[in-house]
């Protein structure tokens, strides 16, 4: 007999980091996200910007000890943006803070732009390519996503220039198949 299935959460309320930079990495989050303090004291802040009363949460520990990538653990956390104008303005206002993606990749259903936190965990910040989750998910069950889960890897620059350059965004989030790719570091 199968289990019933388990009752989803409505969203997904806040995500909590560790660190021992605690002041780089409320800096950094209040900068990255646009975010205000909701409270803080010397061991915890937790950052808002929407309507949710904090989405980020940060702990501090003395006590941490730094570990060689990749371990076991949480991959990234991702942000989406409204439209590729808000995804594009947030890069030339992060560009203007001194924060650059470390990898900005076309997956198929979004594009995204992944940054590094002072603690090194991966953030993404991402548009979705389709206009409606059926159209996503017929993506990502076609043969070109198997083929290539990851995406093809272009330049934030060139995605700027396209977009203030008034070319239709559904060209632009167009998936340009470049054939097999794996995971990187995968076996």
């Amino acid at each position: 007999m199968q289990s019933p299935r388990v009752v989803s959460p409505k969203k997904l309320a806040h995500v909590v980091f560790r660190t021992a930079k605690f002041r780089a990495m409320i800096d950094f989050y209040k900068t990255f996200l646009g975010a205000s303090v909701a409270f803080e004291s010397d061991q915890a802040a937790f950052l808002a910007y929407d309507e949710e009363h904090h989405r980020i949460g940060i702990l501090a520990f003395n006590n941490l000890k730094a570990s060689d990538f990749p371990v076991p653990g949480l991959e990234h956390v991702a942000f989406t943006f409204e439209s590729l104008d808000d995804l594009t303005d947030a890069y030339e206002q992060r560009k203007a803070h001194g924060i650059l993606p470390e990898w900005c990749v076309n997956h198929g259903p979004t594009t995204s732009l992944y940054y590094l936190d002072p603690d090194g965990n991966r953030v993404e910040t991402q548009v979705d390519n389709f206009e409606s989750p059926e159209e996503g998910f017929a993506f990502t069950r076609s043969q070109a996503f198997l083929d290539n889960p990851i995406g093809t890897d272009f330049d934030p620059e060139d995605l700027l220039r396209r977009v203030r350059s008034g070319e239709d965004h559904r060209s632009i989030k167009r998936r340009i198949e470049t054939g097999p790719r794996k995971f990187p570091g995968a076996a």
